[in-house]
C-alpha cells in the first residue's frame, strides 16, 4: 500500500499480459493514468499503471497501482492499449520520454 492507502503491485514485464487481463475481468475498467521512470542508474525502467474500478452507484472506487519493471538494456513492457484505449498517448509518451516499448 502507499501513503495514501492503495494497494500497489510491483512486476516483471512478462507478467503484466496476464495480470492487466484479470485486473479488467475483475472490474478494473478505467486506466486513470500511466507514467514511467528511471528508478536506478544502470539498473531499471519503471512503467505505472493507475486502474480504478468505477461501478454506477459506488462513491468511493477501488483503485490499484501497478509497477511494471523492465531492464534499461530491453525495455519493452507489453502495450495494455488493446485493454484500456486511454493507454495509447501515455504509453507512447513513455517511450518518448524514457525509451519504454
Amino acid at each position: 500500500f502507499d501513503h495514501r492507502g492503495i494497494e500497489t503491485l510491483q512486476i516483471k514485464a512478462g507478467d503484466w499480459d496476464s495480470i492487466a487481463v484479470i485486473l479488467y475481468v475483475y472490474g478494473y475498467n478505467y486506466l486513470r493514468s500511466q507514467c514511467a521512470y528511471d528508478v536506478a542508474p544502470g539498473g531499471s525502467l519503471a512503467s505505472v499503471y493507475h486502474l480504478t474500478r468505477i461501478q454506477y452507484g459506488i462513491d468511493n472506487p477501488e483503485e490499484v497501482c501497478i509497477k511494471v519493471f523492465a531492464q534499461k538494456d530491453n525495455p519493452r513492457i507489453p502495450s495494455v492499449f488493446w485493454i484500456w484505449r486511454s493507454a495509447d498517448f501515455q504509453e507512447r509518451e513513455s517511450y518518448d520520454m524514457v525509451g519504454i516499448s
